[in-house]
């Protein structure tokens, strides 16, 4: 690794005593040296006692030292105060990596770059690791977020709000005193999101960032940004409005509104995540559904001028998913999109274990995660959105976060080690190939509903708005809804979520499905 990034090394051999080892310090005079011991403790602070010694003697107290081994011969390695790193078991490649770089041990700000492409340019090649965090207090959320920090798991640290907040925010005297703290932290002001931005100036200073709000949304982008330096802005296309019942904003004017924000965020350089496809799928549409709608969130990115959009991949979704089958949607995803990249625009693959697929037995909720994220490193992501272990059962307190992390550290380490090559199995590509075809066949559809003379369907949120008031954009979960159709029907069948017919549970083509809702219309 060292001579990866450009140092030149001389490896002195196993076993080394005390003594050869100075009088290599005071041969080679290096500018690093890196001593490694695993043995017991006790042993270790003798051997330590002895370095210290002869360094002292031989006038080599300057020499800058790095010590790696187990958990309790690096306390007494730190004990000692000859070293200024010293990496445990905890430690990932990663952090060895960055301190190669140097990057160091110290925690100075100055050392960990406060946007997102700088961060990703440091990590290489290993992805940024990213948690959502809220506790239903301040305090705690305070507390959790400086424990974090200090543990360096985390890069980048998702504040979940409160529903209250995410509401209200500019409008308290509506706030449900019942509700406060349900889903996240209550906060209230903005000085409370300054609270949480300080909490986390310490250890590895994580990133920070924030959902937009489902009211207000663009004041609220405005406070995220003041506050919390916001790393890039997640706003939904067509969602947090009547269509789900998070705000009273009609449908057409909410994807308008959505728009407008995600080009104040491209006017201000702000990286944005358009959260869109999980949408449909976590309310059991299918496949076509979501590969389709990730194409219109980066496609409406692009056009609202974002250069640099975080896709974002939410694997088994709907849950019974298959992997096969996931990998199949997923690459064709990342293909549409990614055919809008050009010299203004690019995107960077966010992945994320899908909620809904976590159970509760904490024992396979590991198991879970852990072949959830080998999966997901196909798309060789530049952001791994960690889901906690204990999702199932509870939101992920830090010693929960701390864990989850730890286990999807150690998949990314092996699988950036060399692993199989998984998008190459016959069934994925052609699952992909399938969806590529259907894709197309309902983007058609859509841009045919566009009234006469509309520059661009895709981003015209009328045409948005009806097509799904007609169904072509629908999902089982909007049944009885007074804006969408809810009459769509689907199935996992053979691992892939399905466009079923209503009467006889079978699947139907996306061409078939599409003239059955025109006819309809």
């Amino acid at each position: 690794m060292a001579e990866g990034e450009g140092w030149r090394t001389r490896f002195l051999g196993p076993a080394v005593p005390v003594s050869r080892l100075v009088d290599a310090i005071a041969r080679e005079r290096p500018d690093l040296v890196a001593v490694s011991y695993r043995l017991t403790d006790a042993a270790a602070a003798r051997l330590f006692g002895e370095l210290d010694r002869e360094l002292e003697q031989r006038n080599l107290k300057g020499a800058r030292m790095v010590f790696g081994g187990t958990a309790p011969v690096c306390r007494r390695a730190e004990a000692s105060g000859l070293f200024e790193a010293c990496f445990g078991p905890a430690a990932g490649l990663d952090a060895v990596l960055a301190y190669l770089r140097g990057v160091g041990p110290e925690s100075r700000p100055e050392i960990y770059p406060e946007t997102l492409l700088g961060r990703l340019e440091v990590a290489r090649p290993f992805p940024l690791i990213r948690h959502h965090f809220g506790q239903p207090t301040l305090e705690a959320t305070v507390a959790g977020i400086e424990q974090l920090a200090q543990a360096r798991v985390l890069d980048i640290i998702s504040l979940g709000p409160d529903q209250n907040a995410q509401r209200c925010f500019f409008r308290p005297e509506e706030m449900d005193p019942a509700q406060d703290g349900a889903g996240g932290v209550p906060v209230r002001r903005p000085e409370d999101f300054v609270r949480l931005y300080e909490a986390s100036r310490r250890g590895n200073f994580p990133l920070m960032r924030c959902y937009s709000g489902t009211r207000d949304i663009l004041k609220l982008a405005e406070v995220l940004l003041g506050t919390i330096r916001n790393a890039w802005a997640a706003v939904p296309l067509c969602w947090y409005n009547e269509l789900d019942g998070r705000s009273d904003r009609p449908l057409r004017e909410a994807i308008a509104e959505n728009l407008s924000v995600v080009r104040w965020h491209a006017a201000r350089g702000v990286p944005v995540e358009i959260n869109e496809a999980h949408h449909w799928s976590l309310r059991e549409a299918h496949d076509t559904i979501a590969v389709v709608m990730a194409y219109l969130a980066a496609y409406n990115a692009k056009a609202a001028g974002v250069r640099h959009y975080v896709a974002q991949y939410m694997f088994n979704t709907p849950a019974g998913t298959a992997f096969t089958m996931d990998l199949g949607k997923m690459l064709a995803k990342v293909e549409m999109i990614e055919r809008l990249h050009d010299g203004r625009f690019s995107t960077l693959r966010q992945v994320r274990t899908g909620l809904a697929s976590m159970p509760a037995d904490y024992a396979r909720a590991k198991g879970q995660l852990g072949s959830s994220t080998m999966l997901q490193m196909a798309l060789a992501p530049h952001i791994v959105h960690v889901v906690g272990f204990s999702e199932a059962d509870h939101a992920a307190t830090p010693d929960d976060i701390v864990q989850s992390a730890g286990l999807v550290r150690q998949v990314i380490g092996n699988c950036l080690a060399g692993s199989p090559d998984m998008k190459r199995d016959p069934a994925v590509l052609a699952r992909r190939d399938e969806l590529l075809e259907e894709a197309g066949v309902l983007l058609e559809a859509i841009r045919e509903l566009a009234p006469t003379g509309t520059p661009d369907p895709f981003t015209d949120p009328s045409t948005l708005d009806r097509a799904i008031c007609t169904g072509l954009l629908d999902a089982p979960h909007l049944r009885g809804h007074h804006v969408a159709r809810g009459t769509l029907k689907t199935r996992i069948i053979d691992g892939a979520c399905r466009a079923v017919d209503p009467a006889t549970g079978r699947p139907i083509s996306e061409r078939e499905r599409v003239r059955r809702v025109l006819a309809q219309a």
